[in-house]
């Protein structure tokens, strides 16, 4: 992997079973991709209606692979992470909301200071209605901004959880996350592209 992480000490990883479908009768799911999938669970988590996220790889060709295949860049997938939320509290469009304002939407292959494919933004969209909403605001911003928005819109295929060490890593290595995140320069960046939208909470 080409990216601060490299310098972190090497976790053995515990295999776990890909998830089941986007939802179930009582919640909803969304899978999007904006670079190290650490810092998006922790963007994801603060948002009021969010149950659970995990992370893990959408977008390739191979199943169930390794965070160390995925990185090698031989896979085609994207880290993700899957947000499970409360429709009657939080919707897909403030999902949305957040996710942009958490990424760098002009970055081609890499987000911050992470680079190759399995870095890309992207938005895996489950339903039309889902694309819509995502190719609307992709539109919005490429007006605000005047310029590219790079980010990808698929469709959702398949999500395969990353290894149980990657699951909500932010909040069992804080040290060594918070160093990442910082040395990685991720909230400077963000801040400078969204200003004060920058991590994109929306009020309820």
């Amino acid at each position: 992997m080409i990216g601060i992480r490299n310098v972190l000490p090497w976790i053995p990883f515990l295999l776990v079973v890909p998830g089941k479908g986007l939802a179930d009768e009582a919640t909803a799911s969304a899978v999007f991709g904006g670079g190290c999938f650490w810092c998006v669970e922790e963007a994801f988590d603060k948002v009021e209606g969010v149950i659970s996220t995990t992370s893990g790889f959408s977008g390739g060709h191979l199943e169930n692979p390794s965070y160390r295949q995925v990185v090698d860049g031989d896979t085609g997938h994207a880290e993700v992470v899957r947000v499970e939320y409360d429709p009657a509290e939080v919707d897909y469009a403030e999902l949305l909301h957040v996710f942009w304002r958490n990424v760098d939407p002009f970055a081609v292959d890499r987000q911050f200071c992470d680079k190759g494919e399995s870095y890309r933004s992207v938005i895996y969209t489950a339903s039309e209605e889902e694309r819509k909403l995502a190719e609307a605001t992709h539109a919005e911003l490429a007006e605000r901004f005047d310029r590219e928005i790079v980010t990808e819109i698929s469709d959702f295929e398949a999500f395969y959880p990353a290894e149980e060490s990657h699951q909500d890593y932010y909040r069992k290595n804080p040290v060594r996350y918070n160093f990442y995140k910082s040395a990685c320069g991720r909230e400077e960046r963000l801040e400078e592209i969204w200003g004060d939208e920058a991590g994109g909470l929306a009020s309820h």
